[in-house]
């Protein structure tokens, strides 16, 4: 049985870049725009793109949103997840699992851990002990946010009833020369699944175990995201038929503190303008007699 998944209440393309930099667009996807928001203060988070993957800033005790902005002119599924769990079911995640359906534009802040119909936990960094996912016994993934997002399967054209005449012998003479109307069943389309997307494969890859290593200099300091307060988030249910089994893009941003991110150098950060000292400095600036007022 598919799961249900839900439907909601009614920036920029992200450039490529080589090497480490900060990216002026803090948007990410193709079939949807997604940015990481801290709620306390209402900024988007800046991403910062190196080893292949990109990076956000978080501050500890800081609630944040994942906003999902639909660019398409159609409906799309994403499947989020947090430090490896879904945020709707907490199962370990996968990308068979439930997800928001998102109408053609809509764009939608996803603020926490799905408790209800009507109501969520709070995304909260944290420390990593203090994470959802430690505390559930899976600290491995720790780290990352990830939005798996399909394409919606078009709804399979049901035939025209076809006029079929009954033998003569079981024909009911209607005055009119034809037999009744009988409406042939249309059989169940099977839609083949699509070859996977370059682009989603390569950014599962990008997960690896080496990468994770690289990017926690400072264990201790590692955040993660914390099982927040509940706050009133509403939804409703719908069904939804994926054009494919595997995702048609796949968004993983991984985040940790600034510390981290800075001695890790994923983030470089300028360093202050040394005072240029002169030899002279009373006779740099030379004056003449202004005139009088």
């Amino acid at each position: 049985m598919k799961p249900r998944s839900l439907t909601l209440p009614a920036l920029a393309a992200l450039t490529a870049l080589l090497g480490l930099a900060h990216l002026p667009a803090q948007a990410i996807g193709r079939l949807a725009d997604v940015t990481i928001v801290d709620r306390d203060t209402g900024a988007t988070l800046p991403v910062h793109y190196a080893r292949g993957e990109y990076w956000v800033a978080g501050r500890p005790g800081a609630r944040y949103a994942i906003t999902v902005r639909n660019r398409l002119g159609e409906r799309v599924l994403a499947v989020p997840s947090v430090d490896g769990v879904n945020v709707l079911s907490s199962e370990t995640a996968a990308w068979d699992q439930r997800g928001y359906v998102f109408s053609p534009y809509e764009r939608y802040q996803i603020t926490g851990w799905r408790k209800s119909d009507s109501q969520v936990a709070a995304f909260e960094f944290s420390h990593i002990a203090n994470s959802y996912a430690a505390r559930t016994g899976r600290p491995a993934h720790v780290g990352v946010i990830g939005v798996a997002l399909f394409r919606e399967q078009p709804p399979v054209p049901q035939p025209a009833p076809a006029i079929t005449p009954e033998p003569y012998s079981q024909r009911r003479d209607n005055g009119h020369g034809l037999g009744r109307l009988r409406e042939e069943p249309a059989s169940p389309a099977a839609a083949a699944p699509a070859a996977p997307d370059p682009s989603a494969e390569s950014s599962a890859r990008s997960q690896s175990a080496d990468s994770v290593a690289k990017a926690a200099p400072m264990p201790s300091a590692k955040l993660g995201t914390a099982h927040g307060q509940r706050e009133t988030s509403v939804v409703t249910h719908t069904s939804f038929t994926r054009l494919q089994e595997q995702p048609n893009e796949i968004i993983s941003i991984r985040y940790d503190s600034r510390e981290n991110l800075v001695a890790s150098g994923i983030i470089r950060e300028r360093p202050a303008r040394m005072p240029v000292p002169r030899a002279f400095p009373q006779s740099d600036n030379l004056s003449y007699v202004p005139d009088p007022n």
